[in-house]
């Protein structure tokens, strides 16, 4: 029988459990939890004899590997992969997967929730700005990006996309103008939303140089990865743009620094792209049919490494 776990120092909803465990339990396997777990060692207690783990943000390296003997496969409920070491993975045999899309829909609205909230100046009773007619740039256009561009279109916002990978033709089917560069679309956006994975090319990418092009006011919003924003130099660019404002769902490393931003900058206590109940339950249980399915009929759809 195979052996699956649930780590997660984040647990799913109640829901979510209840429907991964309906498709481990038709398929004969045996589901264990590790849930709200405090350190690595009671991780790496628990791997020991698993065939699979199915995991959120939580940390899969090398030695965690080491330590599930049995270990055949690792499904990330979600889009985000940069917990898990892929060349370590890959030594060993595991196959590596996530979930991308089902997350999609709830990181785009919250991109729009906290873009309502720092155009309307936070909430604080100030006169603030509306989004209708205003250019929105989504920089890289995947599940998210696509589900982004839905909302602004019911915003009646104008809609600007570059993506290195994604087509002219793409991009223009889905009614959004295609940028040929990272710089054309700074320079021709009031918002910007950021949903680049943390990549050796992407990482501190958006930099000063980008970020000085866009027009007043600005507004940056991040629900991707705090390592693609250089930090130090957006500070330098905010320090300097008395208009420039900035919210994310990952905490920055300089948070102390952002805070002086005060009315300008804005951070959620935790990531919270994928935290909704339909998220939360969606990807939960489409990693556990991805496992089934790479037991049962050797698919490997998703998979990440080679």
């Amino acid at each position: 029988m195979k052996k699956i776990l649930v780590a997660t120092e984040k647990p799913f909803a109640p829901v979510a459990i209840k429907g991964i465990r309906e498709v481990t339990d038709a398929a004969g396997y045996n589901l264990v939890l590790l849930e709200k777990y405090s350190s690595k060692q009671e991780l790496l207690d628990a791997v020991a004899d698993v065939d699979a783990i199915i995991i959120r943000s939580d940390i899969i390296d090398a030695e965690v590997m080491s330590a599930a003997k049995n270990l055949k496969i690792v499904v990330r409920a979600g889009a985000g992969y940069d917990n898990v070491d892929l060349a370590a993975a890959t030594e060993r045999g595991i196959c590596v997967m996530n979930t991308p899309g089902q997350n999609a829909n709830a990181v785009a609205e919250l991109v729009f929730g906290m873009l309502v909230f720092m155009a309307r100046g936070m909430f604080s009773g100030a006169a603030g700005c509306e989004l209708k007619g205003r250019t929105i740039g989504i920089h890289a256009f995947g599940n998210v990006g696509r589900n982004v561009a839905r909302i602004a279109k019911g915003f009646g916002m104008n809609i600007a996309v570059y993506d290195a990978f994604v087509s002219k033709e793409a991009v223009e089917e889905a009614g959004c103008r295609w940028c040929e560069t990272p710089e054309e679309l700074y320079a021709s956006s009031d918002v910007v939303s950021l949903h680049l994975p943390a990549t050796a090319e992407t990482k501190q990418s958006i930099n000063k140089a980008l970020l000085s092009k866009m027009p007043k006011p600005a507004f940056l919003v991040n629900t991707a990865r705090k390592e693609v924003i250089h930090e130090q130099e957006l500070i330098e660019v905010m320090t300097e743009r008395a208009d420039f404002k900035y919210a994310t769902d990952i905490a920055p490393v300089a948070a102390e620094e952002f805070a002086k931003f005060e009315g300008r900058y804005f951070a959620t206590p935790k990531k919270m792209g994928a935290q909704t109940a339909e998220a939360n339950i969606n990807a939960g249980i489409a990693a556990a049919k991805q496992i089934v399915a790479f037991f049962e009929e050797g698919c490997e759809r998703f998979r990440l490494n080679k």
